[in-house]
């Protein structure tokens, strides 16, 4: 349940964050339900900004409209951002008029970040991460500033009006660079679930929001998301973050979409199992896919097995893709939470 005040407080923030100002043209190329593009509506609306929309996204209708209506912003979603910088006719359109486009929902695999930069020169691309319990923003990267080194996989600092800690199992803030759970606080965040009062009572305990993701935050106050906690893999004892095993497979020649889960085995618990859709004119073996990983990544991080499928992934729709799909089939019948 989001009341008027987390929206305008939401918005409040999303204003200096994004960097919008009267002079704003931004695109509606996300779901107006989903909070990744709402959050923009009233933030542009607040500031006098004009409002472009595309009937559903589709790389050809938002570079046509960009072109055509000067938008300055966007925001798009990680495997849109897939698709827009593999779009063969990307170079023919004037996208010149960009300023600024935030990318959020899931974790940016490097390379789709790497050719995001190679191909929209001087537009700023900037990490934001939030949830719909929070309206959505927690913390973006500073605009203006460029991240360099390990820093450019930050989220960013904690936005106007909104605390942020990292925490134990028993909420008990950890040091810096610690990974834990990211909790958040501040007028943003939502008053509970609909009809759900225990469900509210424990996302919402102890006057801090538990978003059940997992991250550490460095000496400068930078937020490091690292998993979904649900995602985290444990195989032999051993943590594995599937979002980092994502991103090392996503820098091999070919992958066009990757999805990192655990599933069962016998000896080690879970186990590192990848699903990989190549791009159109390439051809993966699972051997490939191990190989690539071990060379990035420590050994116990890689798949140990590789599902190479022609079909995309299945998304919702935000475009995040649905891993509890993908998951059932192997946890069918077990008593592993596969959620």
């Amino acid at each position: 349940m989001l009341s008027h005040g987390n929206l305008v407080s939401n918005a409040a923030m999303i204003i200096p964050a994004l960097g919008y100002r009267f002079d704003s043209i931004y695109i509606h190329s996300a779901p107006m339900f989903h909070l990744a593009d709402g959050m923009s509506t009233f933030a542009i609306t607040m500031v006098g900004g004009t409002h472009v929309f595309i009937l559903r996204f589709d790389p050809a209708d938002l570079l046509t409209e960009i072109a055509r209506n000067r938008v300055t912003n966007a925001i798009l979603v990680p495997t849109m951002a897939n698709a827009l910088v593999d779009f063969p006719d990307l170079a023919r359109y004037d996208v010149s008029s960009l300023r600024v486009i935030p990318y959020g929902a899931s974790p940016m695999p490097k390379a789709v970040l790497q050719k995001a930069t190679a191909a929209l020169p001087g537009v700023r691309l900037l990490q934001v991460y939030g949830m719909t319990e929070a309206a959505p923003l927690v913390t973006a990267m500073e605009i203006g500033i460029e991240p360099a080194g390990e820093r450019v996989r930050s989220c960013g600092r904690p936005a106007l009006l909104v605390d942020v800690r990292i925490t134990d199992a028993d909420d008990n803030e950890v040091p810096r660079g610690t990974v834990g759970e990211v909790q958040v606080r501040g007028p943003n965040i939502t008053l509970g679930y609909w009809n759900q009062p225990e469900a509210a009572r424990v996302a919402l305990r102890g006057g801090w929001y538990h978003t059940g993701d997992g991250g550490f935050m460095d000496a400068d106050g930078y937020v490091y998301i690292v998993d979904r906690l649900k995602d985290m893999i444990i195989s032999g004892g051993e943590n594995v973050y599937s979002a980092e095993v994502e991103s090392a497979i996503s820098t091999l020649d070919g992958v066009a979409e990757v999805a990192v889960i655990g599933i069962p085995d016998d000896r080690w618990g879970e186990v590192v199992h990848a699903v990989v859709v190549p791009g159109a004119g390439y051809t993966l073996t699972a051997e490939q896919v191990i190989d690539h990983g071990r060379q990035l990544i420590a050994r116990y991080k890689c798949p140990r097995s590789v599902e190479i499928r022609e079909q995309s992934l299945p998304l919702s729709g935000a475009g995040k893709v649905l891993k509890r799909q993908l998951r059932e089939p192997f946890w069918a019948g077990r008593e592993q939470r596969i959620a």
